[in-house]
């Protein structure tokens, strides 16, 4: 192992990135839970972690996402 690397017993819980259920994520977004487990099994939503039967959202993930989302400003180009 690197000795620049932490090993993973001693990466304190501050470096890791924060999660969000099923539930915060459908919140933040303003939208019902039920389209977030649809989108999961149509392969749209973000990408998860599943522990057990929890699903975890890293907020980078979220983010990432959401840009792939975004629609263009302005009307659509009809050269």
């Amino acid at each position: 192992m690197n000795t620049n690397e932490a090993s993973p017993a001693t990466v304190s819980p501050e470096a890791l990135e924060p999660l969000m259920d099923v539930t915060e994520l459908a919140t933040y977004l303003g939208i019902p839970v039920s389209t977030v487990y649809d989108w999961r099994v149509h392969g749209k939503g973000p990408v998860a972690y599943r522990f057990g039967k929890h699903l975890k959202f890293t907020i980078s993930d979220v983010r990432s996402w959401m840009a792939q989302q975004r629609e263009p400003s302005g009307p659509p180009d009809r050269r």
